[in-house]
C-alpha cells in the first residue's frame, strides 16, 4: 500500500487480482492523484476510515466480500458516505448489474477490459467534481469560522451594550437623585419666607441643579439614539406658547451676561401644530443655550417664521441668531460631533460637555428634518432648524397647576420605601402638605414587614434601595406574598429613565414610574388616579 501524500486527491483502488491493480495505477498515474490500493475488502474499509480519500475504483466480484456490500458499508458510514465510487467488472455487462451497482450508490459502471481512453477521461471528469467538491467544503469551512467569529463578535457587543446600559442606569440612579433632593429642597424653600437675597440664591441653586440634569439627560439621550431607541411622540402643541416658555427659561441666562434675548414670530404662524414638543423644546434649549453662552455683547434672538404651506401642513423654520464669537468655515462640521468644540480653547473658557449639538443634528434627523449653520469668526452665527409640521385645530391648551391645584387628601395613607435621607425629607414635607399620613421605610424588606401588619392606600417605592430593591418586593407583593393585598396600587421612583428600566417596573408589577427629579404636580396627578 501507497502512503498518500496529502496535498494530493487520494484514489482507492480496490481488487482481489493484484496484476488488474498494476493495470489501473498505469493508467491512472498522475502527478494531482495518490494512488492507494488493496486487494482486501476489510482492509479497503480501514483505508477508508484512516484516510481522506475521495474517489474509490471497486471491483464487483471479489471473494468474501463482493463489491456491492463493500460499498453499502461504506455508504452507511457518514465518514465514508460522500466516496465517489467507480465500480469495475468483468462477470456482466447485463443492465440489472449496473442498476444494482447505482443504486448501492455508485456514481459510474466500467466493464473490463477497460478502454483506456474512457477511464482516462471519467476519472479526470471526477477529479474536477472533486475539487469542485473540496472547494466547496473549504468555502464551508470558511463561513462556518466567520459565522463563529461574527457570534462571538455579537455576544461582545451585547456584553458591551448591557455593562454601558448598566453603567447608564447607575450612573443615572446615583446623580439624579441627589438632584432630586436638591431640587425638591430649593422648591420647598421657595415656599418659605425668604429675603430678596435668599430667593436669587435659590434661585441660582436651581438653575445649577438644572445644568447638571441636563448634562445627565444629554448623555442618556444620545445612548437611546446610538441604540436605535430613541422615540419621536408628536401630539397637539401650541407653537408659540412652547417657544416662549423656553425664552422664559432662558431669559435669565441672558441678563446675567447682560445680553438681550428677542423673539420674532411670523404673523402667519399657525396656533398649533402636531409636534413632538419635548424634543423640539430640547432642540430649541440647545441652540439658545449655545448662543448665551457663545455671546458676550449684543444678544440672541430666535425667529420663527412660515416658509411653506401645502394642503393642511405648513413648513416651518426655527433660527437662532446670535452675536457671539463665530466659528470658523473649517471647524463647522466638526462642531456636530459628540464631545467635540469648535476649539480646544472652547471648552477652557466657556465649558460644556459638547454633546448639546450633537444631540440637536441628531434630533433633527430624527424628527425628519433640516439642521443648516452660517457663521463668521467674531461675528456671530445662526443656526436654523426647517421641518414640515401637520396643522391641528387646538382644543385644550395644556396649563400647568398653581398651588391651589394640590387638593388635600381624605383619609389616605400611604407607606414609602426609600433609602436617601434628603428625598425621605422631601417626600415627607410633600405628603404633610397634601394631608396624606404616611409610613417611611428604608427598603422593600422593611416595606414587605409594614404591609403585612398595616393597610394602605398607596405605596411610594424606590426602584434601588440596599437588602431588597424595590422591585423585588414589588414582585413579591404581586405574587402574593401577603395574602389580600396584591392589588394594592404603587408607584415607583426611578432615577434610571432609559425605557428599558421604565418597562421593568411596570413587568414587575409597577402601577406607574415617577422619574427622579419629579415634579409635584406629576407626582399629585398619578396618586390622585390611583387613591381610590
Amino acid at each position: 500500500m501507497k502512503k498518500p501524500d496529502l496535498e494530493k486527491i487520494n484514489l482507492l483502488i480496490v481488487d482481489d487480482r493484484p496484476e488488474n491493480i498494476i493495470a489501473l495505477e498505469a493508467l491512472l498515474q498522475q502527478d494531482e492523484l495518490n494512488l492507494i490500493s488493496t486487494t482486501l475488502p476489510n482492509e479497503a474499509l480501514r483505508i477508508c476510515w484512516e484516510m481522506d480519500i475521495s474517489i474509490a475504483m471497486i471491483d464487483v466480484q471479489m471473494p468474501g466480500m463482493d463489491g456491492f456490500e463493500l460499498v453499502e458499508i461504506l455508504k452507511s458510514n457518514p465518514r465514508t458516505k460522500d466516496i465517489l465510487v467507480i465500480f469495475v467488472t468483468a462477470i456482466s455487462t447485463e443492465t440489472k448489474y449496473a442498476i444494482k451497482g447505482l443504486h448501492t450508490g455508485a456514481v459510474d459502471y466500467l466493464y473490463k477490459p477497460l478502454n483506456p481512453y474512457l477511464v482516462a477521461a471519467k476519472v479526470n471528469s471526477f477529479l474536477q467534481l472533486v475539487r469542485y467538491q473540496n472547494d466547496i467544503k473549504k468555502k464551508n469551512r470558511e463561513l462556518e469560522a466567520f459565522q463563529k467569529l461574527l457570534i462571538e463578535a455579537k455576544e461582545h457587543a451585547e456584553q458591551g451594550k448591557k455593562i454601558k446600559e448598566n453603567f447608564l442606569a447607575n450612573m443615572s440612579h446615583e446623580i439624579r437623585t441627589p438632584i432630586n433632593g436638591i431640587i425638591g429642597i430649593a422648591t420647598l424653600l421657595h415656599k418659605t419666607t425668604l429675603s430678596t437675597e435668599q430667593l436669587e440664591m435659590i434661585s441660582l441653586l436651581q438653575i445649577s441643579s438644572e445644568s447638571l440634569l441636563g448634562v445627565i439627560n444629554d448623555i442618556l439621550d444620545l445612548s437611546k439614539i446610538e441604540a436605535g431607541k430613541f422615540k419621536i411622540t408628536r401630539n397637539e402643541t401650541n407653537l408659540a406658547k412652547n417657544c416662549l416658555s423656553v425664552i422664559n427659561l432662558l431669559t435669565i441666562r441672558a441678563k446675567e451676561k447682560d445680553i438681550s434675548l428677542n423673539y420674532e414670530f411670523d404673523n402667519d404662524l399657525p396656533d398649533f401644530i402636531n409636534a413632538d414638543s419635548l424634543r423640539l423644546n430640547q432642540i430649541l434649549m440647545n441652540l439658545i443655550g449655545n448662543a448665551i453662552k457663545f455671546t458676550d455683547q449684543g444678544g440672541v434672538t430666535l425667529k420663527v417664521e412660515v416658509l411653506n404651506r401645502k394642503g393642511n401642513s405648513a413648513q416651518i423654520k426655527f433660527s437662532v441668531t446670535d452675536t457671539g464669537i463665530g466659528i470658523a468655515k473649517k471647524n463647522i462640521a466638526k462642531i456636530f460631533e459628540t464631545f467635540e468644540q469648535a476649539e480646544d480653547q472652547t471648552t477652557l473658557q466657556f465649558g460644556g460637555t459638547g454633546l448639546g449639538l450633537s444631540i440637536v443634528k441628531n434630533l433633527a434627523e430624527l424628527k425628519g428634518g433640516e439642521l443648516e449653520v452660517s457663521s463668521e469668526l467674531n461675528v456671530g452665527s445662526v443656526f436654523s432648524f426647517t421641518n414640515w409640521y401637520e396643522l391641528v385645530k387646538g382644543t385644550n391648551v395644556d396649563k400647568s397647576l398653581n398651588a391651589a391645584s394640590f387638593a388635600p387628601f381624605e383619609n389616605t395613607k400611604v407607606l414609602v420605601a426609600e433609602d436617601n435621607l434628603i428625598n425621605q425629607f422631601v417626600i415627607k414635607k410633600i405628603l404633610g402638605d397634601w394631608n396624606i399620613s404616611f409610613d417611611m421605610v428604608e427598603n422593600g424588606q422593611l416595606a414587605i414587614e409594614k404591609l403585612e401588619n398595616n393597610d394602605y392606600n398607596l405605596i411610594l417605592m424606590d426602584t434601588f434601595m440596599p437588602v431588597m430593591s424595590g422591585l423585588e418586593a414589588i414582585r413579591l407583593i404581586r405574587g402574593g406574598a401577603i395574602q389580600g393585598k396584591e392589588n394594592i396600587p404603587i408607584i415607583t421612583f426611578s432615577a434610571a429613565v432609559l425605557d428599558d428600566d421604565k418597562k421593568t417596573a411596570i413587568d414587575a408589577g409597577a402601577n406607574d414610574v415617577v422619574s427622579k427629579p419629579f415634579e409635584m404636580e406629576v407626582l399629585y396627578n398619578k396618586m390622585k388616579l390611583l387613591v381610590k
